[in-house]
């Protein structure tokens, strides 16, 4: 299999254009084609759908899959990989969950960042569907809720998030002055992380009984941000008590209630890491019971 054709179908996709694809490959639209073209017709079917977004057909994902995993192998069989011996980049994609990164994720990677030539990929997503990542083979290594490991990976338990419902005493004062009721709740403005943020739903659906779309929800796709719209007054959300410590601490934030959310993290990585993905796999699970124990 020649690989210039799958490294082509890569840049594709991320890049989602055929013209910044041959500025990155440094060749022309036309040869970029060609060896779409070619890996099609080696494969005997389409590897990419050309739509917006452009996306790759179930054969393009195993094919993208499988070269992923080749550039991985071929970083591991690097003698060394400091950058006193070679300046190539490795290139490390993982997903991750907004909470996490608002946290212990980049203090727990700073040390390898700073000596090692990483270049890191993040996938920022709800933790419910990180592991899609991995299943496609967009990235080696996922944080996820899901405790059960993908074929060809394994999980390690790291520890619980305990998660509260926030606000200031000042929006206590405006939208629920009698109190964390149903009826405060239809008018009282949430912040969510997107549509499909299961946990703010199921959180508010089970111990309020108020179903998705019957209160007002910003979206707000940064974990931060929701920190700043609860600090800022305008709304109340559901927040990891580990990213408010100094909050609840000086009373700037108050607990809605005295429920809390706790939801287990795992980290799900390919079997038989070596070399700086082994260092990177393991310093994640070391800072993350740390931070999160």
């Amino acid at each position: 299999m020649d690989y210039k054709l799958l490294h082509a179908l890569q840049v594709v996709i991320e890049q989602q254009s055929f013209e910044r694809a041959a500025n990155v490959l440094c060749i022309s639209q036309p040869a970029v084609s060609q060896r779409i073209k070619l890996l099609e017709e080696f494969v005997a079917q389409p590897v990419l759908i050309r739509s917006q977004p452009i996306v790759a057909t179930d054969i393009g994902q195993r094919l993208l899959k499988h070269y992923k995993q080749v550039q991985h192998l071929e970083a591991e069989l690097l003698p060394s990989i400091s950058a006193t011996s070679t300046d190539k980049s490795v290139v490390m994609a993982i997903a991750v969950n907004a909470d996490s990164l608002a946290t212990w994720f980049i203090p727990a990677l700073a040390p390898l960042l700073k000596q090692y030539p990483i270049e890191l990929n993040l996938h920022i997503m709800d933790e419910a569907r990180t592991l899609d990542k991995v299943k496609a083979g967009e990235a080696f290594g996922a944080l996820s809720l899901q405790s059960k490991p993908l074929p060809g990976c394994e999980a390690t338990l790291l520890g619980e998030l305990n998660y509260a419902l926030v606000a200031t005493p000042e929006f206590v004062q405006q939208y629920l002055p009698q109190g964390v009721t149903q009826q405060a709740l239809r008018k009282a403005p949430a912040v969510s992380f997107d549509h499909k943020d299961d946990m703010h739903i199921k959180f508010i659906q089970q111990h309020f009984s108020l179903a998705g779309g019957s209160y007002p929800c910003h979206i707000v796709r940064s974990s931060e941000a929701f920190v700043a719209m609860a600090n800022a007054g305008v709304a109340y959300c559901l927040i990891p008590e580990l990213q408010i410590k100094g909050e609840l601490a000086s009373g700037t934030l108050v607990k809605l209630t005295e429920i809390q959310l706790t939801i287990p993290l795992y980290w799900h990585r390919w079997i038989l890491l070596k070399g700086l993905y082994k260092q990177v796999s393991e310093q994640i699970i070391s800072a993350a019971k740390q931070a999160i124990s």
